[in-house]
């Protein structure tokens, strides 16, 4: 068992048995004693209080208020989460905003500040705006979990991006654009696109994208992209909301 799901799996049995031992955590997980001694200093080190009596049994107990406060997240999650807060606040239904802002940035500062860059070139893309209120939204589908990543490693190396799209009347064709910049219109998603073929931008819903890639050994400038007045950048929603 690797190491991260054995350490949630210990955390889970001391939040479900209240008290429990050395012994019965390695019997329960599989391990032995001394692997669960270096997975409870490693636990505590991100921050778990887990308490621990010296007496018989050698009891442990985890502070019922006790959570991870180090974090290891990737850019696309890290996106994923403040273009998520960005969309319910652009929509004017994000509660609690000022506890999401504190808690964004706090993951945000964990990043390598390589990262952080990355992070900043996506967001310098990513625009919101209204929906308009006679889109049909009868055919609304899931996005695919992978279609993120693949478009910020699309988007950060400049390669160009190719999928399967499935249009209004339920046409699919194979496309290959350019990943220029994303359109967020509550509770819709946009892949916007430079398309070499049709020599011009094209809006691709995100819901109606499957098997994403990225092409290998294509390049892309990046482009100024003429959104409608009404659809604003990231930050611009922060300084309006904020």
């Amino acid at each position: 068992m690797k190491s991260r799901i054995r350490q949630d799996a210990i955390i889970r049995m001391l939040r479900r048995n209240g008290t429990s031992t050395i012994q019965a955590l390695a019997e329960e997980v599989g391990t032995s004693r001394r692997t669960i001694l270096r997975d409870l200093s490693s636990l505590r080190d991100e921050g778990y209080v887990i308490h621990s009596d010296v007496g018989r049994g050698g009891g442990l107990q985890l502070d019922p208020q006790s959570i991870r406060t180090t974090i290891s997240l990737s850019v696309p999650e890290v996106f994923a989460l403040l273009i998520s807060v960005a969309a319910m606040r652009a929509a004017g239904n994000l509660p609690f905003s000022e506890l999401a802002d504190t808690g964004l940035a706090k993951i945000e500062k964990s990043l390598p500040a390589d990262r952080v860059k990355d992070l900043r070139a996506l967001l310098e893309r990513l625009h919101i705006g209204q929906l308009s209120p006679l889109q049909n939204l009868s055919d609304m589908g899931k996005i695919d979990r992978g279609l993120l990543p693949t478009f910020e490693t699309a988007f950060l190396q400049r390669e160009f991006i190719r999928f399967a799209y499935r249009d209004a009347k339920g046409q699919r064709t194979q496309r290959e654009v350019e990943p220029q910049a994303m359109l967020i219109l509550p509770p819709l998603w946009y892949l916007v696109g430079w398309d070499p073929e049709r020599e011009g931008f094209r809006h691709f819903r995100m819901d109606r994208i499957s098997n994403s890639e990225t092409v290998a050994g294509t390049r892309f400038r990046r482009r100024h992209v003429p959104f409608e007045e009404d659809v604003c950048p990231y930050s611009e929603v922060l300084k309006r909301t904020g």
